[in-house]
């Protein structure tokens, strides 16, 4: 079995999708990492210090929802580049070749 084509727009969609998701995953990790910060800035002493520990949470806050945004974006394109180029490559060579039982 060949694959001679593959559908740009789905492409670009699973991209996206499966982008988002490592994007999730690195924004419960900047969360977690903010609010550990955070935490540890508040417990510090003056006031000044209660607000920075305070923005670094809203920081983690803003980053579980910024990054899945941001990274599937940026998937959204790359698969559709990457299927668009794969077409074109596939139009030389003949495509890619898949064996399946």
């Amino acid at each position: 079995m060949i694959i001679k084509r593959i559908g740009v727009i789905s492409a670009a969609k699973i991209g996206g999708i499966i982008a988002a998701a490592f994007g999730l995953l690195i924004g419960v990790i900047f969360f977690l990492v903010y609010s550990v910060i955070g935490v540890a800035a508040s417990s510090f002493g003056p006031d000044h210090a209660s607000g920075a520990g305070a923005l670094l949470g809203g920081l983690g806050v803003i980053s579980i929802i910024a990054f899945p945004v941001m990274y599937g974006i940026a998937g959204f394109i790359g698969g559709l580049l990457q299927a668009f180029i794969y077409n074109l490559a596939a139009g030389f060579v003949g495509g890619l070749q898949v064996e399946t039982e």
